[in-house]
This record gives structure tokens, sequence and C-alpha cells, in this order.
């Protein structure tokens, strides 16, 4: 095990309707939910303020390939969210595998007593929460940050 940089680290599950919001303990030991932010209206706003709030060193956002590694619409979608957010946040962003972190929000759901109808507001904080605490054990495991830096683009000349 070796150390883990300190700061919080906000992770953002980017869906079609909903962005789950999660954050990590200053330590990067624990990943706990913190918002449902709508995909209507001006999400990017509203994340880059909650990094600002939570002092965030970096903004992990999930990277939903396929389970063979591939690229979907998905996929495209939160590359092209992570790049405007790269943009306008002060912190870092980088993007995240973050495979099966549904089925496994869904599972976990399920186990705590929640059925899909009452759950549909939370499981999008709770994908986020298994893929930075995932990203946390990798820092944890590797020493280095988990998934791809997304560059901050050049504003034209």
């Amino acid at each position: 095990m070796t150390d883990v940089r300190r700061g919080v680290r906000l992770a953002v599950d980017v869906g079609r309707a909903r962005i789950g919001v999660a954050r990590s303990d200053p330590d990067g030991l624990l990943a706990v939910p913190v918002e449902t932010v709508p995909r209507q209206g001006a999400p990017i706003e509203r994340i880059v303020q909650l990094a600002v709030d939570h002092a965030a060193i970096e903004i992990l956002v999930g990277l939903p390939l396929n389970l063979r590694g591939h690229d979907t619409a998905s996929t495209t979608d939160a590359r092209c969210f992570a790049a405007q957010l790269a943009m306008q946040a002060e912190a870092a962003v980088r993007l995240v595998d973050e495979r099966l972190s549904t089925v496994s929000a869904h599972q976990a759901l399920r186990e705590s007593g929640r059925n899909q109808r009452s759950s549909r507001s939370m499981v999008d904080q709770v994908a986020a929460v298994v893929f930075l605490q995932h990203a946390l054990d990798i820092e944890k495991r590797t020493g280095q940050p988990a998934g791809e830096l997304v560059p901050p683009a050049q504003e034209p000349a």
C-alpha cells in the first residue's frame, strides 16, 4: 500500500437525465454520496460549484465503456461532458472506467431494501460512490491517480 494524495475528490456519474455526484474525505479513504444534479439546466456550473464548496483537488468523470472496453454513445457523451467541465473547473478532471458501477449501485440499493422506483434518485449518487471508491483503491495500490487526465481545452485566440 502506498500513500494517497491528500485532498477531496469529486466523482461524477453522467447520465442522460441525472448526474450523480459523490466525494471522498480529504484523506482519500472513503467515498460518500453528495447529490443528484439534473442534466437539464446548468449541470456543469453546479458541479464546478460543488468542487469549489468541497475544495476538490480533482473531479473524476465516469467513463461508461462496454464490457469489452469499447466506447458507446454514453462514452462519447461522458467524454464531451468531461471536456466541458475541464474548461470551467479549477480542479483537474480525469476520466475513470466505471464499468458495472450502476449495476453495483442497483444491487446495493436492493440489498438495503429499496425498490427500483424509490431508488431512482439515489442510484446515480451510489454509482458515483462505487467508481470513486474503486479509483481511490487503485491510487492506494499503485500510488498513481486512476484514469486519464482530460486536458483543459485551449480557448481560441
